[in-house]
């Protein structure tokens, strides 16, 4: 490796989709790509253990900036000696800047060129957040990846606002790139902004690359706006990113969208969705969305997935699951949860197989015509 905190090796590009197989190098291991992130966002996924999460495979983790600023403070991880000891997790770690949460606090929030005025949701206190703060608590945390302090811009906005929010980020961008202490072991990504407009968007990727980050994020997607308008943002957005540097696709993990994604391209994906949709009782299957707290399932004592071979699935049958869903049982909840990041982590990789056998077009039309997904704006 060269002096770089991580590197990206590039594999083999699809020569039926154009999708790429890669290596991202880092600190705490080797990240094969395209993949996808579960997000722990206090320092842990929620109800997985560390080594749950091994045994699924998730190669790289997310924690969030803004969460453990507030708490336990950034200054307790660094004592503890980092978020990997902190959290027992030997394995890569990203951490986003705190900036979505930062502006999804509308009501609680100002702007200015300097940083973000806001009060936080726990206790109301009043606190800032500025590029360089968030490079300092990041430093702290000591992740393998970190992300720039970003503006994501609500959709829909005005493209006044789109403009300048996004010139704003780029400014921000190279303010967090002065303020990094930790370049020899610790990369910081950029992110791209620009919401739906192109002219926008390809501004955002020239200023940003000109500034020679280790990676690139496309944030501002995922934020309510139809799956095609976001297929079409990557596909005129792509093609301006550096092809020897990962791609990182924010906030979006749909099994649809995890496909397409890596159609156009990208290397790294992260969400939410599979364990928050885990705790309302709905899980991901090869035919599509379950819902095991439905009463029909009540005498249903089949795996949630007869093609699944996770541990949830080897062990416990929709009934069980359901009855400890309804009982508020945490084991169910457990039980979902871990399907579910079991499911995706199995189906990037057979993402990175169809990608080597040159065949990710193929494998897409399979795979949504089993999981029930004829139109691409219908999603999961």
């Amino acid at each position: 490796m060269n002096n770089l905190a991580i590197t990206y090796e590039f594999i083999k590009q699809c020569k039926q989709s154009g999708a790429r197989l890669g290596r991202v190098h880092t600190p705490h291991g080797v990240i094969d790509t395209p993949t996808f992130m579960p997000v722990g966002t206090q320092a842990t996924v929620k109800t997985i253990s560390p080594e749950e999460l091994k045994e699924i495979n998730a190669q790289i983790i997310l924690s969030n900036t803004y969460h453990l600023f507030l708490r336990p403070g950034h200054e307790i991880v660094k004592k503890a000696g980092g978020l990997h000891k902190f959290m027992n997790w030997d394995r890569p770690i990203l951490t986003d800047s705190g900036g979505f949460q930062v502006f999804s606090l509308s009501e609680r929030r100002k702007i200015s060129e300097e940083g973000v005025e806001f009060r936080s949701h726990l206790n109301g206190e009043k606190l800032f957040l500025s590029p360089e703060k968030a490079m300092e608590i990041q430093n702290a945390l000591g992740p393998d990846i970190m992300m720039a302090f970003d503006e994501c811009p609500p959709y829909p906005a005005s493209y006044e606002y789109v403009k300048q929010s996004t010139e704003r980020t780029s400014r921000w961008a190279e303010r967090c790139l002065a303020a990094h202490q930790r370049k020899h072991d610790q990369a910081l990504f950029a992110i791209v902004q620009g919401g739906m407009h192109e002219d926008l968007r390809v501004q955002s990727a020239k200023d940003l690359t000109s500034l020679d980050f280790p990676g690139y994020a496309i944030g501002g997607l995922s934020v309510g706006e139809p799956k095609h308008l976001m297929y079409e943002v990557l596909d005129y957005t792509v093609p301006h990113l550096p092809f020897d540097k990962p791609r990182y696709l924010m906030g979006v993990g749909s099994p649809d969208a995890l496909v397409e994604g890596s159609i156009r391209g990208i290397d790294m994906f992260d969400c939410v969705l599979p364990t928050r949709i885990a705790r309302n009782g709905t899980t991901m299957t090869s035919q599509g969305r379950l819902v095991v707290r439905n009463a029909k399932f009540a005498e249903d004592f089949g795996p949630l997935d007869p093609n699944c071979d996770c541990y949830t699935c080897r062990n416990y049958s929709r009934a069980y699951i359901r009855h400890l869903i309804k009982a508020d049982e945490t084991f169910g909840i457990r039980l979902t949860t871990y399907h579910n990041l079991y499911f995706l982590a199995s189906l990037m990789k057979q993402i990175r197989e169809a990608i080597m056998n040159d065949c990710l077009l193929d494998f897409r039309d399979q795979f949504f015509e089993q999981y029930g997904l004829h139109d691409n704006d219908k999603g999961f």
